[in-house]
């Protein structure tokens, strides 16, 4: 499968801040692959130094396995910031000065704004546009030059639950289209519901990068009640492979150590006078992994 960006070893500092620590990464032609972290953790710093905004200190990042000049970045769209529209021109202006500006031939102005789902209010001025609105018409302007690749930093920030439900949609709407789609984000539903690829970061390091669900199902922990729950603490606490166990209302939730089913714990349990009432493999949650992705790597 093509790469779309290989980034090696990136680091950025700025003074004696450490923004970015020896970062690797590999987008694969047709991802969605989400940035995650929280503020600070060094995911806008990575889209402005692959995107040529910044300059790194150490590392390297290539795109399309070609390299990154300019001419490459001309299959790159990019929205970095909040929508910057003049307010009082309207939807379809913006957009043809932003073509204008960016030299783009046969920009289908039309088409974009009727993709973008605001096609309705492309005479409406900007100033006019509630956020999700504006939110949409930035979208629709990065997709003028018909690019291989869209870049998003941030791209439902702001938003009411209806804005960010229209823009997750939108963006599912453009990877549809066989778009690769890079973007960061500190909302892990928004990565969970929207991204196929995922690399978590952390103060400027990676903890994690991989599918979206290989980090959901690949520690899958078991969700164990019954009507004496101290006799199955005791019980529990005895059985070797149990890696961790969290008291729940009405049950306990716990994780196996490698190499050990389900079928001979539950066998432990009966074998041990205990009368299970439930018993259910429960798959983490995104927010789970990356709680717990976070305090193994506490500074």
């Amino acid at each position: 499968m093509q790469k779309i960006l290989t980034v090696e070893g990136l680091s950025k500092s700025y003074g004696a801040v450490k923004a970015l620590l020896n970062l690797s990464i590999t987008v694969h032609k047709g991802d969605v692959f989400g940035i995650l972290g929280p503020n600070g953790s060094g995911k806008t710093t990575t889209l402005g130094i692959v995107l040529g905004v910044t300059n790194a200190s150490t590392g390297s990042y290539s795109w399309f396995e070609q390299g990154n000049n300019h001419e490459l970045r001309k299959k790159i769209g990019a929205l970095l910031d909040k929508p910057n529209f003049y307010p009082h021109l309207n939807g379809f202006q913006n957009l043809k000065l932003v073509a204008d500006i960016k030299d783009v031939k046969n920009p289908k102005i039309k088409e974009k704004l009727e993709f973008a789902g605001i096609a309705k209010s492309a005479n409406r001025k900007f100033i006019t546009y509630s956020t999700g609105m504006k939110q949409r018409l930035a979208l629709a302007s990065t997709l003028l030059g018909d690019p291989e690749v869209l870049v998003l930093d941030e791209p439902t920030n702001g938003l009411d639950p209806e804005g960010i439900a229209d823009v997750r949609q939108l963006i599912q709407k453009i990877a549809n289209e066989g778009i690769t789609v890079i973007m960061a984000s500190h909302l892990l539903d928004e990565v969970q519901k929207v991204c196929t690829h995922v690399a978590v970061l952390k103060s400027g390091n990676k903890l994690f990068e991989g599918n979206v669900q290989s980090l959901l199902t690949g520690d899958q922990g078991i969700e164990i009640g019954s009507d004496n729950l101290d006799k199955l603490e005791v019980v529990l606490s005895d059985f070797e492979g149990i890696e961790s166990m969290e008291k729940k209302p009405g049950c306990y939730y716990i994780k196996l150590k490698h190499g050990y089913k389900s079928s001979e714990l539950s066998a432990y349990l009966i074998t041990n006078g205990v009368e299970i009432t439930h018993f259910a493999h429960k798959s983490s949650s995104l927010e789970q992994e990356f709680l717990h992705l976070l305090s193994e790597n506490r500074a």
